[in-house]
C-alpha cells in the first residue's frame, strides 16, 4: 500500500497549500532576503501564513524551508544555523497543523549546486546535504517529505536516498519543474520523471512551479499517462506568470482561474492539487470551493 495514500485517507483530490515566498514578500520580506530567516526573526508572520492556508482549506502545510540546505543558507550567512532554521520551521507549521487537524510536509528544495559531470557535487555529497536538512525537519515533527522544484533526476535520487537514511517511515513526494518546452532545465520529460521516480521509491510524483495553468494541464496529462499502479500524482501551478505592475510583480492568474484549473486537474486524475509562486490563501480557498462535492 502506498504510504502517502494510507496517511491521506480515501478522499481525492487532496488540497495542498500555495506559495510561501511570494506571500512572505507581500508581508514585508525584502526582495532577495531569505524567507527561511523569518522562521527565526519573524515567526509570527510565518505562522500567520500557515494559518491563512489552513483556514482556506489546505489539508497539508509545507514548511518554510525551500532554501534550507547548507549551500543555500550559506549564501546568506545562515549555514551555521541550519538545524535551528529547519527545526523551527517544522515546529511553526506543526503548531498550526495541530490546531486544524492537518499534516505537515517537510520541504526540501534544490541544493543550488550542480551534480557532476555538469558540476562538482557528487551524489553522496547531495545526499548528505539533504539528510542534514531533513534530520532537523524530522526533529520538528513533520509527517512527510516534499522534495520540490527539481530539474535533475540525480538530485531527486539523492533526496530519496536521504529520506531512506533519515526518515525511512515517512512518505516522500517529489515534484519537478517542467518549464522548458515541457521539460525540466535538464531535459527531463514528465513521463520519464514518473517512471524513474516511482521505481526509485517515491510515494507521489508530480510538477510544480512552471509557466502557468495551461501548460501544467499538458504536463499533468503526461504524468497520468505514465502513472504505474499505486503511485499518487501532484500538480502545483504558479498563479500564471509574473507581470510588472508599478514597482512590483503580480501574477496574472486569478483565484477563479486556478479554481477552474484545479477542477480540470481533478478530472485528469491528479491526486494532490495546490498552488505555487504567486498563489495565495484566496487562490486556495477558491480551489477548495471548486473541488467541494456538489
Amino acid at each position: 500500500m502506498n504510504r502517502l495514500a494510507t496517511l491521506l485517507g480515501a478522499d481525492r483530490p487532496v488540497l495542498l497549500d500555495g506559495g510561501m515566498g511570494t506571500l512572505l514578500q507581500d508581508s514585508g520580506l525584502e526582495d532577495g532576503a531569505p524567507g527561511e530567516l523569518w522562521n527565526l526573526e519573524n515567526p509570527a508572520a510565518v505562522r500567520a501564513a500557515h494559518a491563512a492556508y489552513a483556514e482556506a482549506g489546505a489539508q497539508l502545510l509545507t514548511t518554510n524551508t525551500f532554501g534550507g540546505t547548507r549551500p543555500r543558507l550559506d549564501m546568506h550567512g545562515l549555514g551555521d544555523r541550519l538545524g535551528e532554521v529547519n527545526r523551527t520551521a517544522a515546529q511553526i507549521a506543526r503548531s498550526v497543523a495541530d490546531e486544524h487537524g492537518l499534516l505537515v510536509a517537510g520541504d526540501l528544495g534544490p541544493t543550488g549546486e550542480l551534480l557532476s559531470p555538469l558540476g562538482t557535487m557528487t551524489p553522496e555529497e547531495a545526499q548528505a546535504l539533504f539528510a542534514e536538512q531533513l534530520a532537523a525537519l524530522v526533529e520538528g515533527g513533520i509527517d512527510l517529505v516534499l522534495v520540490e522544484t527539481l530539474s535533475d533526476l540525480g538530485e531527486a535520487d539523492a533526496a530519496l536516498a536521504a529520506a531512506r537514511e533519515v526518515a525511512p517511515d515517512l512518505p516522500v513526494v517529489v515534484t519537478m519543474s517542467f518549464d522548458t518546452n515541457v521539460r525540466t532545465m535538464m531535459g527531463v520529460r514528465p513521463g520519464d520523471a514518473v517512471t524513474h521516480l516511482a521505481a526509485a521509491g517515491a510515494d507521489a510524483v508530480g510538477a510544480n512551479c512552471g509557466r502557468g495553468p495551461a501548460e501544467m494541464e499538458i504536463i499533468a496529462s503526461q504524468l497520468v499517462q505514465a502513472r504505474p499502479d499505486g503511485l499518487l500524482l501532484v500538480a502545483q501551478s504558479n498563479a500564471g506568470l509574473p507581470q510588472v505592475v508599478g514597482d512590483h510583480f503580480e501574477y496574472d492568474a486569478t483565484p477563479g482561474d486556478l479554481a477552474a484549473h484545479a477542477s480540470r486537474l481533478a478530472g485528469l486524475g491528479i491526486d494532490l492539487v495546490g498552488g505555487c509562486c504567486g498563489s495565495t490563501p484566496t487562490h486556495i480557498a477558491a480551489i477548495r470551493d471548486a473541488l467541494a462535492p456538489a
